[in-house]
């Protein structure tokens, strides 16, 4: 089919929701039998009677923060992956840290469609800004290209100079990224007076595309759209051309719950993303992804007006908990308070993250006396534990706001 990635995108609502619950009890079954977590969590449930929502409402919910917590009791994924060395293609480490398995599946991460909806097509070059380093971001969209027919350019992050240049030299079509990484390499490609034309249209993740910046991108030729994704889970929702909202993925059911509870909400109303994936390797059931969005309401009795009869939801409205996500990267408080830890100097700390001009900045406020040296000492071992770099601010004890916070997101995405 021309305009959508497969048929499974338009089928009738009602079918979907069929297919996914006659599918469910499953996935839990194995779940149950192949991974220790499951095992013990969902001891008591009987997977044949778990066949609706209201069902699946009743089971617990897997919050991402418990995952530290978990791999550190159960090296390495915590009991929840049904899977062993040998049966994974690749082992990947997010902020936390938290590790994530990849099998040998074409699309792994379901991003192809994401990237389908985007415009992306057998024979494009694609410019893939994504880091490759550690963390499954890359690989996320290179699984997608790949199984579309595309050719990726492995850009990775940093070195903008040369990004450019490989722009200018090998032209290609797309880009996939952050936003904001796409806004840098073409300001350094303004400076150096190197073509970006061939860019025609971008597929970005990671953190918020704001209506300014697809305007700039626009303005420049780039049509952009938007995924939202995540480490354990890949492509959860993706941008149409109908620009109204997400349209969640095949082969997930989401449901949005009220933050620290079970209880899932109404459509319309703001709560925590959970995703239930069928895949045998990490079965995750019920996972919570510690992000806020909510179902828009329409797409519960109408397609959109691209024709998807998925789910739609708002796209991300912030975080559940404390953990924040700033240049594509989690950054936890449990980082934070290792920070403390290692520097005995601190009382308490405070990470603010703003986002002046569009591009996400971290402070870090900590109550101590100043002492020389301390400070660098502090933004070295901050950009050690989170993989970015941020400010250091040393303030009077007694200082902070006695409020609990240990992040505080500032960030403005109007």
């Amino acid at each position: 089919m021309q305009n959508y990635y497969d048929d499974l995108e338009i089928r009738p609502m009602e079918e979907r929701e069929r297919d996914l619950f006659a599918r469910l009890p499953a996935l839990i079954r194995h779940a149950q039998r192949q991974t220790a977590w499951f095992a013990q969590a969902l001891a008591h449930i009987e997977a044949e009677t778990i066949t609706d929502r209201a069902a699946l409402a009743r089971l617990p919910v897997l919050r991402k923060h418990q995952l530290i917590e978990l791999q550190r009791q159960a090296r390495p994924f915590g009991g929840l992956v049904a899977a062993r060395w040998g049966e994974l293609a690749r082992v990947f480490a997010s902020p936390g840290p938290i590790y994530e398995p990849e099998n040998e599946e074409r699309d792994y991460w379901k991003s192809a469609r994401a990237l389908f909806a985007a415009g992306f097509r057998a024979g494009d070059l694609i410019h893939n800004s994504f880091s490759y380093h550690m963390t499954p971001g890359a690989w996320i969209l290179e699984a997608g290209a790949r199984a579309l027919g595309c050719t990726v350019f492995p850009a990775g992050v940093g070195q903008t100079e040369q990004q450019a240049q490989a722009i200018a030299d090998l032209r290609p079509v797309g880009y996939v990224g952050t936003p904001s990484f796409l806004r840098i390499v073409l300001a350094k490609a303004d400076e150096l007076a190197l073509p970006t034309t061939s860019l025609k249209k971008a597929l970005v993740s990671g953190e918020a595309l704001l209506s300014a910046h697809r305007e700039e991108f626009a303005r420049r030729g780039i049509d952009a759209y938007q995924a939202y994704a995540t480490a354990d889970l890949g492509v959860i929702a993706y941008e149409t051309e109908a620009r109204e909202g997400l349209v969640v993925n095949e082969g997930l059911i989401l449901e949005i719950v009220r933050p620290g509870t079970n209880e899932p909400v109404p459509a319309g109303e703001v709560g925590e993303v959970v995703v239930t994936q069928f895949n045998p390797t990490y079965p995750l059931i019920r996972f919570a992804t510690g992000d806020l969005s909510a179902v828009i309401p329409e797409s519960l009795t109408r397609p959109s007006p691209c024709g998807r009869t998925n789910l739609r939801i708002r796209g991300w409205l912030g975080r559940a908990d404390q953990t924040t996500k700033v240049r594509g990267m989690f950054v936890h408080p449990e980082q934070i308070d290792a920070l403390v830890k290692r520097h005995p100097e601190v009382k308490r700390a405070r990470l603010v993250v703003t986002n002046p001009s569009g591009l996400d900045q971290m402070v870090l406020r900590c109550e101590c006396l100043s002492q020389p040296g301390l400070a660098e000492a502090i933004a070295g071992t901050l950009r050690e534990l989170t993989k970015l770099r941020g400010e250091v601010e040393l303030v009077a004890p007694g200082s902070l706001p006695n409020d609990g916070k240990v992040i505080s997101d500032e960030r403005r995405f109007e």
